[in-house]
């Protein structure tokens, strides 16, 4: 069974061709510049910031999956909604709620504060990640001196309400149509008319309509988070981001540098690269980390592509691409091309999955499909009972008003040539240069843009970069920490995060730093 963490700690969600089906908008759209950030004053947001959180029991904030309703069900957590403005240039109107899970400090005696935490996603839950934290080392030096404290942002898990634009059956029926590998004019017709009813179905299904999709961005989490900090009594917040979470802590750095007492951000998304650049960089980076995978596969006597890492990449395509137009049944469902594209690079987050994906492109040579399609599964976060957490239409929902959209069809097609490049395996051996971004046909404008972030009187930070990571590539952790000033910790290995995952090195070095605000000495390796 693939361990759940691959999609815990997932970063940005695949956004190309071979991840989904939706991903293409009106070819005469024009681009629409951000929006404004609102600037309520302290004193409108008073009701908020000073709220008394009602804690209460866990159980119902799982969200049906049994096994984190298994988790939560314990009684050492306890949670609460936090009620926000759901738009913050009108604090007097409707309002949405933020689901909180919170540990107490296991030592209260020498309790600092409380530790507040995100996965990435966007669409990762904090609550489930925060429980994970303290059920993988109850006895760690950050769960006995901090209230370990996790939230669901907008539109996410528990919170309400939730981004909704497929059904389970929708989803499913998404997953399982190649529909991108018709290019022909009445294949791109249908693109364009796919992506156009998916942002419509977001606007109808998700309460509060467009006015939910307008606000729903890291610019609107990070004054979530703000408020967060002043109900739960902290003058300062200490933070720890994984992925798209480093995004939302180097924007709340930004946004109130005053108000940070320490931040740890593990897997950098580089703030200021556009979606096509971040792209490619990360296409690369799945490349880059397959090709560690098939070192490793090469050297195990039952490696399903060969005995020579050399040609891993053109004895993977070999197996994967004929399901373009033969998917694999497996039980009442498909494995689709682009779910074996996906299971694959959902793998390749941690090598503790490294095992059951050589097994699966082994099985596959059978005509089984069972790992590749239970790999998407986790990737999608997808239930055995069928249901979604909704992952997916959280990350589009966020994406497409955190950048400003690309309608630019030269761009879009240099991108996509340069992805192939740079990732040939995730070649689907058919021209891609037909459809547009999904966010092109999206109801509501963007509220954010890429941007070098400027954070003046920033306490120092810590970063923590991984060379072969396959989500959020190196040098954007070595960007971000140049950008904020803060210090990086480079560690050594293929996987995508690292902090409070058994590395000794690693966990010391940011625990200590959380701590005590002693930073690692400059130039550390791990």
């Amino acid at each position: 069974m693939l361990p759940r963490r691959v999609l815990a700690s997932a970063a940005v969600c695949l956004l190309l061709t071979a991840c989904s089906n939706a991903q293409v908008g009106t070819p005469n759209a024009q681009p629409v510049p951000p929006s404004p950030a609102p600037t309520p004053d302290a004193k409108s947001l008073e009701k908020y910031t000073t709220q008394k959180l009602a804690w209460g029991e866990c159980a119902a904030f799982a969200g049906g999956d049994a096994s984190a309703e298994k988790v939560l069900k314990d009684k050492k957590f306890e949670c609460a909604h936090l009620t926000v403005p759901l738009d913050y240039a009108k604090p007097d109107g409707d309002v949405i709620k933020i689901a909180v899970l919170r540990h107490r400090a296991s030592k209260p005696d020498q309790r600092i504060g409380s530790l507040v935490t995100d996965p990435g996603g966007p669409g990762g839950s904090g609550v489930r990640s925060a429980a994970g934290h303290v059920q993988r080392a109850p006895e760690s030096d950050i769960v006995q001196r901090f209230d370990l404290v996790g939230f669901d942002p907008r539109g996410v898990g528990a919170s309400e309400p939730r981004i909704k634009c497929l059904t389970d059956a929708e989803r499913d029926a998404d997953r399982a149509e190649d529909s991108e590998s018709d290019n022909s004019p009445a294949g791109v017709a249908k693109q364009l008319a796919d992506a156009k009813a998916y942002a419509d179905k977001c606007a109808e299904r998700t309460e509060h309509g467009k006015d939910m999709l307008a606000n729903v961005g890291t610019r609107d989490v990070v004054r979530d988070l703000d408020i967060l900090r002043a109900a739960l009594g902290d003058e300062k917040l200490t933070y720890l981001g994984y992925s798209y979470g480093t995004q939302i802590g180097s924007a709340y750095a930004e946004a109130y540098p005053a108000k940070v007492r320490a931040m740890v951000l593990d897997g950098a998304v580089d703030p200021a690269q556009d979606t096509a650049e971040s792209l490619v960089l990360q296409m690369a980076g799945f490349q880059n980390t397959f090709n560690e995978f098939a070192k490793t596969c090469v050297t195990r006597p039952d490696c399903a592509l060969g005995k020579d890492a050399a040609g891993a990449t053109k004895a993977f395509q070999d197996l994967v691409k004929p399901l373009i137009t033969k998917p694999v049944q497996v039980g009442a469902r498909k494995l689709s091309f682009e779910d074996a594209i996906t299971g694959t690079l959902a793998a390749l987050y941690s090598q503790a999955a490294w095992g059951f994906l050589n097994e699966g492109l082994a099985n596959l040579t059978r005509g089984n499909g069972q790992n590749l399609i239970q790999l998407a599964d986790s990737y999608y976060d997808r239930g055995q009972d069928g249901t979604y957490a909704g992952i997916i239409d959280v990350y589009y929902a966020v994406r497409c008003v955190d950048s400003p959209r690309v309608t630019d069809r030269a761009k879009i097609d240099s991108a996509h040539q340069r992805m192939l490049q740079g990732a040939p395996i995730l070649d689907g051996g058919t021209p891609d240069m037909t459809e547009l971004d999904i966010c092109a046909a999206w109801p509501v404008p963007a509220t954010s843009q890429p941007h070098t972030p400027k954070a003046d009187g920033l306490a120092p930070t810590l970063v923590i970069s991984t060379t072969n990571d396959p989500a959020t590539p190196y040098q954007a952790g070595v960007n971000l920490a140049k950008a904020l000033g803060g210090r990086l910790l480079t560690f050594e290995g293929a996987q995508h995060t690292v902090y409070l995952q058994g590395n000794q090195c690693v966990d010391k070095a940011a625990s200590a730093y959380l701590i005590d605000g002693t930073l690692p000495a400059d130039g550390i390796r791990c």
